[in-house]
């Protein structure tokens, strides 16, 4: 136990009615500036494309206001889009900052615990295997719920294969990289045999991308993601004593092994649903916790802020992919940019800790 890990359990706490909570008036600044940001973002990549609109004709069409085409612009045409980046940013967001925090290790994230790779694997098992059971499976469950499954299974044998009266950080890693690896192998095994026109349709949902995006796929992924963070909300009161160590919080009358599981679990589902919806957005799950965590001056990841800043930076990555090249780009491909040298960069960090 350090003093970090202390400040981030004893702070001055604050009571209304039954309910009480610890007041932190760094990071509720950094919330609210970091929910702006992402709104006005939004906004303005709503107002991108080949019928621009100015940013104040935006926001008033959001509001309620605007003109008539204003509103088939932005709320029927684009909102579905710039949606789908908020809520699959958010979803990844949370998701990388309760695996970081169960794990105690900045490099657990869905893309490194292998829970995207089974997701994808699933999802390019059915684009590319015709015909027979799995051509029924893709029509009648549809390709998200499938995507959502593999990315379940994928999570619930990590945590299997890892639980040795209880979970360590660094053995729930490297099972993960194992199962990831197996995965990444298997969706490559599908690739090369597959037919031409349906590793085409693969390749293009494996970069992960917003385009295409409808209301009905998007309203799907919201109420799931708020289902999901209603759960991970209540189950966080009694998951900060998780940081001292399992014996304090067993102490403190915490059922350390119960509440982990169910948050990891949470995880898992928030990741399968952020793919489902996008496909598998590299990096963003591994960057938005830590640079929460840095903005909050956080010992550990704060779960709110890194969802906002997971969106952030989805939503920012995919204005980029929309308008910096003649072409568009899929938002993975940016995601990816950033997130690589940022991997680089925490593995660097963590050798110099611990050569020093």
């Amino acid at each position: 136990m350090n003093g970090a890990d202390v400040r981030a359990v004893v702070m001055p706490g604050v009571r209304l009615g039954g309910v009480s909570f610890v007041w932190r008036p760094w990071i509720a600044a950094v919330t609210l500036l970091l929910a702006a940001a992402v709104f006005l973002l939004g906004c303005l990549s709503i107002g991108v494309g080949e019928f621009p609109i100015a940013l104040p004709q935006v926001i008033a069409t959001v509001l309620g206001g605007g003109e008539r085409v204003d509103r088939f612009v932005v709320m029927d045409l684009r909102m579905p889009r710039a949606l789908a980046g908020l809520v699959v940013g958010v979803a990844l967001g949370v998701s990388g900052a309760i695996t970081q925090s169960v794990a105690r290790n900045p490099l657990a994230s869905p893309d490194i615990l292998g829970i995207t790779g089974g997701a994808g694997m699933v999802a390019v098992f059915l684009v590319t295997v015709s015909g027979g059971a799995a051509a029924a499976v893709a029509d009648s469950v549809g390709l998200s719920a499938a995507a959502l499954a593999g990315g379940l299974g994928a999570g619930l044998l990590v945590y299997f294969l890892a639980w040795r009266r209880g979970i360590d950080g660094l053995r729930l890693i490297l099972i993960g990289i194992s199962v990831s690896a197996v995965t990444e192998a298997v969706t490559t095994w599908l690739l090369v045999t597959a037919d031409i026109r349906d590793v085409a349709r693969a390749q293009a949902w494996l970069i992960g991308s917003l385009d295409g995006r409808s209301w009905g796929e998007v309203r799907v992924a919201l109420w799931c993601t708020l289902v999901l963070l209603g759960v991970v909300a209540c189950a966080a009161f009694q998951s900060k004593p998780l940081h001292l160590g399992d014996e304090v919080a067993a102490g403190l009358g915490v059922r350390h092994s119960a509440v982990r599981a169910v948050l990891l679990l949470c995880a898992v589902l928030l990741a399968g649903v952020a793919v489902s919806a996008a496909g598998p957005v590299p990096f963003v799950a591994l960057v938005a916790p830590q640079a929460a965590m840095r903005l909050a001056r956080c010992p550990t990841p704060p779960l709110a802020a890194s969802g906002l800043v997971g969106a952030l930076l989805l939503i920012g990555a995919d204005l980029v992919a929309r308008t910096a090249l003649p072409v568009t780009l899929p938002v993975g491909v940016v995601t990816a940019a950033v997130g690589g040298p940022f991997l680089v960069y925490l593995l660097v960090r963590a050798n110099l800790r611990q050569a020093g």
